[in-house]
């Protein structure tokens, strides 16, 4: 059974991007996109830094483009997960009356490493840790989704 999975963070640029790429690159039975809280950097690529990481992994992010999380969402994706927990809210507070699509944590989906959120590389600079993070919990995503 393919799953319809979107993933968002704040920009869209980096840990969001970031998860679709690793999910688009060990998942492809199932279909994913990625947004965003905030609509600063609507189409845009990937952050710099971000694309250079991931590709030094195999995973390429250039053909990804920001765009800003809605409402609507929740009537495309069947499972909507966000990097920590101020997206959650944000995402929440966009929820329509009775929808009940499924909103989580990416980290909730590798409990083993004990992290509560993706912290925001765009900041920390931490590009390498936050896609150790992601590519663990995406794996448990897969797992969890009967990858």
């Amino acid at each position: 059974m393919s799953h319809r999975i979107l993933f968002v963070c704040l920009g869209n640029i980096c840990r969001s991007p970031a998860a679709e790429g690793v999910f688009r690159a060990r998942a492809p039975h199932h279909s994913s996109d990625s947004a965003g809280t905030a609509g600063w950097h609507v189409g845009n690529p990937p952050y710099g830094p971000m694309q250079e990481a991931a590709l030094a992994r195999g995973i390429a992010l250039s053909d990804l483009r920001a765009r800003q999380f809605t409402a609507e969402d929740f009537h495309r994706f069947d499972l909507i997960i966000g990097m920590d927990a101020n997206n959650i809210a944000d995402i929440e507070g966009l929820r329509p009356e009775g929808n009940d699509t499924p909103v989580r944590l990416l980290t909730d989906f590798a409990p083993h490493l004990g992290a509560d959120h993706v912290p925001d590389p765009y900041y920390t600079r931490d590009f390498d840790g936050a896609l150790d993070l992601i590519e663990a919990a995406v794996d448990g995503l897969d797992e969890h989704l009967g990858g």
